[in-house]
């Protein structure tokens, strides 16, 4: 019998004369989650393998006195990384001292276990998982091999585009590698041997001494040597050579290797003395071309440590990406659970209005699951980018809102004080966005506090007599954040804003937080200032321009809908969600409406074709086969003139809805429920 677990697949082959044998494995395997294929010889099963297989389980009597030859070339021919398990069942049990069979069968399987029958499904199970894992760092192994392979590839094409040979100097054994460029540098070929005692004898005898030197200074030192000679080429022809060097220190802090780099610099040298010999007035032209030439090759440097750090700032954005798209999911989920919590608290409220103690705990209730969902609105904003929602907000009100947000962001170790002045006029900003600025410019400050200290954060009213070069005349409210950190020298200051600028640890900060800011203020015609000196704290300044609206205006505004609280309606609700579907129909009945439910939207356009009276549609967005997008479409096209709300636990809907339909945050409760529908079918 023979089994074969491929990876890409997680099935296994199996071989087995005999057949009960095969299915007794199938069974096994079909029990742990693997699905198994059964062979009926020898060579088909070889036939099988490749790299791609994880191990195979063989009987010992399948493959007794059979000709092996196929097999046993195919475990010879395998790649260097791969040593592919195989799991041999046997009566006899024992390995090769025990089992003369089994001798053989190691010489030609080599990666083999023996496993004696009649055996228990868990064991076997457990065998195989152990022949899993042991492929499985194979596999981690080739995926290193060629990570450094190509790593290996990267470097060889940037030393290849600066013409810079490649060095390595075994300090113990005096061997030395060197790249085809490095043995180009002193006139050898590719495939000439090139030993340390060549490289000294083919440098010129009054340059020999200062190179051995160099080295020996490196190997006592542990510093890094640059130094220029010339070299003698096996034609007698002289160059110049420059040559780098590191040292590499093995786990006891010994010097083990030197490694460098090394150029023929053989034109600039020419160059230099051409140009020292032309007459006194042209050393200025000296100067310049060799500037240009030290230039060229400092920026073949710069270039390859340019790459490296974008390749971390780009590792840096797809991980706050997905770091995004994971807490917009999640905030999403939790909206709807909260739609189920907020929608039956309110209508036990109404049931329990007589009954104070009740409507207390009820209370306490809704104000717990209020504050999740004002949490859901803060995680949702920094899940996406949006459009900015500008209108009048009150900024003592919206820092008051955040205060146990803030607290438990800071820690136990760290003091907030407030300045909230009563009477300040709002600004014109996006709430959602300012909430996330000034969390994003507390947590800054409680970084440059390790060991604790005071975060002062007020907002006050300024007037701007002239326009300066950020700001224009007028009144501005001020948001400040100061802190009692480490401070910011000069020139971090200047910097500090730059997109991907940081001074936190690796993987610690994006360097994006105040730059974003510092787009949102330009945004809203504000801006942003920062204030700061080593070892004196920071400051950190939003300043927004006053509205000439109150926020209660907008609200008043908004809130001019028609009452229509005497019509009852047929109402079609559609949610997947059975609680969520379950609340908005106890709230629907509760206000007086007739209600028909469906949980999908292919369910709610057979009710619709169906020739049901339907007055108004509510329908959830996020929906399997169907989203509430697209059944709203669908039902306008049977009934144009169906009112249709759309309920939603995104910010905003995602891209690709392209439908003008009025959208119902979750969670909502009843009244925001009868408003929404009031307003759908007024308008």
């Amino acid at each position: 019998m023979s089994i074969i677990l491929e990876t890409s697949s997680k099935s296994a082959l199996i071989y087995a004369p005999g057949g009960r044998d095969a299915m007794v494995a199938a069974s096994i395997l079909t029990e742990a989650g693997i699905v198994s294929r059964i062979f009926s010889d020898l060579e088909s099963l070889c036939h099988a393998l490749g790299e791609h297989v994880t191990f195979v389980v063989i009987t010992e009597e399948a493959i007794l006195g059979a000709d092996l030859k196929l097999l046993s070339s195919w475990v010879e021919s395998q790649p260097s990384w791969s040593d592919l398990p195989f799991v041999v069942l046997t009566h006899r049990g024992g390995g090769p001292e025990r089992n003369p069979a089994a001798a053989r069968l190691s010489e030609i399987l080599r990666n083999v276990t023996f496993f004696e029958r009649p055996f228990h499904a868990t064991s076997f199970i457990s065998v195989a998982k152990t022949a899993l894992r042991a492929r499985s760092r194979q596999y981690e192994a080739l995926n290193r091999m060629e990570e450094l392979s190509e790593g290996e590839r990267r470097l060889q094409t940037a030393l290849r585009a600066g013409r810079l040979g490649s060095w390595e100097y075994d300090v113990a054994t005096g061997a030395l590698l060197t790249s085809d460029v490095c043995k180009a540098v002193f006139g050898r070929s590719p495939g000439d041997s090139f030993l340390f005692d060549n490289l000294v004898d083919s440098i010129h005898a009054d340059d020999r001494g200062r190179m051995q030197t160099a080295i020996q200074n490196a190997i006592s030192t542990g510093l890094d040597f640059e130094i220029e000679y010339r070299t003698i080429w096996p034609d007698s022809s002289a160059h110049w050579a420059e040559f780098r060097g590191r040292v590499v220190k093995d786990r006891d802090g010994n010097v083990s290797r030197l490694v460098g780099v090394s150029s023929d610099i053989t034109a600039r040298k020419t160059a230099e003395k051409e140009l020292i010999e032309l007459n006194g007035t042209l050393e200025e032209r000296v100067v310049e071309r060799t500037l240009e030439l030290n230039n060229a090759h400092q920026s073949l440097i710069d270039e390859v440590k340019q790459r490296e750090v974008a390749e971390e700032h780009l590792r840096q954005a797809q991980k706050m990406e997905a770091i995004g798209h994971l807490t917009g999911g999640v905030a999403h989920d939790f909206n709807n659970l909260l739609m189920a919590v907020l929608g039956n608290l309110d209508l036990l409220r109404k049931h329990f209005a007589d009954d104070p103690k009740a409507v207390r705990l009820i209370d306490g209730a809704l104000q717990g699951a209020q504050r999740g969902a004002a949490l859901t609105q803060r995680l949702l904003a920094f899940a996406r980018r949006q459009d900015l929602k500008v209108e009048p907000v009150d900024l003592v009100e919206l820092v008051k809102g955040m205060t146990d947000l803030l607290w438990r962001s800071v820690g136990s170790k760290i003091q907030i004080n407030y300045d909230l002045p009563a009477g300040l006029p709002p600004v014109l900003a996006d709430a959602n966005q300012i909430e996330l600025a000034l969390l994003n410019l507390v947590v800054n400050s409680r970084d440059a506090m390790a060991n604790g200290g005071e975060i002062a954060i007020g907002v006050k009213k300024t007037e701007i007599a002239s326009a300066t070069g950020d700001l224009t005349a007028g009144i501005y409210v001020v948001l400040s954040v100061r802190d009692t950190g480490q401070g910011m020298s000069p020139e971090t200051l200047k910097r500090a804003i730059d997109p991907f600028f940081s001074t936190k640890e690796l993987g610690k900060g994006t360097g994006l937080g105040l730059s974003m800011i510092h787009g949102l203020a330009v945004q809203l015609r504000g801006a942003l200032r920062l204030s700061s000196s080593t070892g004196a704290g920071t400051t950190a300044e939003l300043w927004l321009p006053m509205s000439t609206k109150m926020k209660n205006d907008v609200v008043a505004a908004d809130a001019a809908v028609p009452a229509i609280d005497e019509a009852k309606f047929r109402i079609l609700v559609v949610d997947d969600d059975a609680l969520i579907a379950m609340s908005t129909v106890d709230m629907l009945e509760d206000l007086g409406h007739e209600v028909i439910e469906a949980h999908s939207g292919l369910e709610a356009l057979e009710i619709l074709k169906g020739g049901q009276e339907v007055d108004f549609l509510i329908t959830d967005y996020s929906m399997p086969k169907m989203t509430g997008a697209e059944l709203a479409k669908a039902a306008r096209a049977l009934k144009p003139d169906l009112p249709i709300l759309i309920a939603t636990g995104y910010a905003d809907l995602p891209p690709g809805a392209d439908i003008d339909v009025p959208r119902l945050g979750k969670p909502y409760n009843q009244a925001d429920l009868a408003a929404h529908i009031a307003k759908a079918l007024v308008l």
